[in-house]
């Protein structure tokens, strides 16, 4: 009989909003229907009000069944790493899994992890080794934090090769993003624009998630603007909130004349908001200009909606392994070109036997029995 583990997960999860907190959720309640023994730490401080580029940090939805979930983190004060590490101690958990993007967390989880007791096997599930956009003292940091971790697993392959760039001799589990289950039902391309607002008659390519620079989502624009597709019926529909000024790319737009060519919904979507929007795409957009992986295309996978995505190794093996979309050059002409060619191609519904496949491959399932059985292991 496999033996059952006492697991804490350490990050951002309910009531944070955002992909990685989501995430978090989900790998709490699929580890709990394992049999495992969840409790989950997020923070009672995430980053400083200061620091945070966004509208809110908090969902307004329910809280996710079937996992404990309590606030105890401060990420930016000192004093409450050592009072963490205690109260892991007394519960004694098998391991500690502490998710980490950004080295801005790295102090924190080196202040708690070195406080740890030495049977507590201690893993890092790693989003981005290397930041989308990179400070001098990055490197620093982020060995700070791994010099912590008796070993590491990842969403991506890319990111596992950074990885054991510069920690050959720690173990490192190649793990995936994977296909989110429980999200709302999939409904037709029509009744989901009904819903929206949005055209029936248009062919739609949605940009979803946060607006950060390193998306690209100036060059997507920029495309609408090069043949083959300038004068389409080809629109845009940007959804997700900014990270930076809106007018940066609504000057862009105008700059253009592109104005009854695009949908701008400057605002955070919720899952139902979400579902609505993949349901009316015909294809999703990642013209990202630097990414290993991203939560936007399990997402897509789900919805069965086709991608178009940069040529970056770990952005594009997904894509081109599975044969559920098309890589592109980051480039306007080149993202025109490629849109066009994926619109003007089969339809929607030809991906789906492909994405149907992938479905048990990418599982929560297939995440959480590969993760635990490599902690087991250590």
């Amino acid at each position: 009989m496999e033996y059952k583990k006492k697991v804490l997960l350490l990050g951002p999860a309910y009531p944070f909003r955002g992909g990685i907190a989501d995430t978090q959720n989900y790998l709490g309640q699929n580890l709990n229907s394992l049999g495992h023994d969840i409790q989950i730490y997020t923070f009672a401080s995430q980053y400083p009000k200061l620091l945070f580029p966004g509208k809110s940090q908090f969902s307004n939805e329910k809280a996710p069944d079937f996992i404990h979930i309590k606030r105890k983190i401060h990420s930016y004060n000192p004093l409450n790493w050592a009072k963490v590490a205690r109260l892991i101690n007394e519960q004694k958990p098998d391991c500690v899994i502490f998710r980490f993007w950004t080295p801005f967390l790295a102090p924190c989880w080196h202040g708690i992890a070195r406080r740890l007791n030495t049977n507590i096997k201690k893993i890092g599930l790693v989003d981005n080794w290397i930041p989308h956009e990179t400070k001098v003292w990055d490197k620093t940091l982020t060995q700070m934090f791994s010099n912590q971790m008796d070993g590491f697993a990842t969403l991506s392959s890319a990111v596992a090769n950074q990885i054991s760039y510069e920690k050959p001799n720690v173990p490192i589990w190649k793990g995936f993003h994977p296909i989110a289950d429980n999200l709302p039902a999939i409904i037709s391309t029509k009744e989901a624009r009904s819903s929206l607002g949005w055209p029936l008659d248009k062919k739609i390519v949605l940009f979803f998630g946060l607006i950060r620079k390193y998306k690209g989502l100036d060059l997507l624009i920029q495309a609408f603007a090069q043949a083959p597709i300038k004068d389409s019926n080809i629109i845009l529909a940007i959804v997700g909130e900014a990270y930076e000024p809106e007018d940066k790319y609504t000057s862009i737009i105008k700059k253009y004349k592109l104005q009854d060519r695009m949908i701008c919904d400057f605002n955070y979507a919720n899952s139902q908001k979400s579902s609505l929007v993949f349901c009316a795409a015909d294809v999703v957009a990642q013209t990202y200009i630097s990414a290993t992986q991203s939560g936007v295309t399990p997402l897509a996978y789900h919805y069965k909606t086709p991608l178009l995505v940069s040529n970056l190794p770990g952005l594009s093996a997904p894509i081109v392994e599975d044969r559920t979309g098309l890589i592109t050059e980051n480039k306007p002409k080149k993202i025109a070109e490629n849109l066009n060619k994926i619109l003007q191609g089969p339809s929607k519904l030809n991906f789906k036997p492909a994405f149907e496949k992938a479905q048990e491959k990418y599982s929560w399932s297939t995440f959480g029995k590969s993760l635990m059985n490599f902690i087991s292991k250590l």
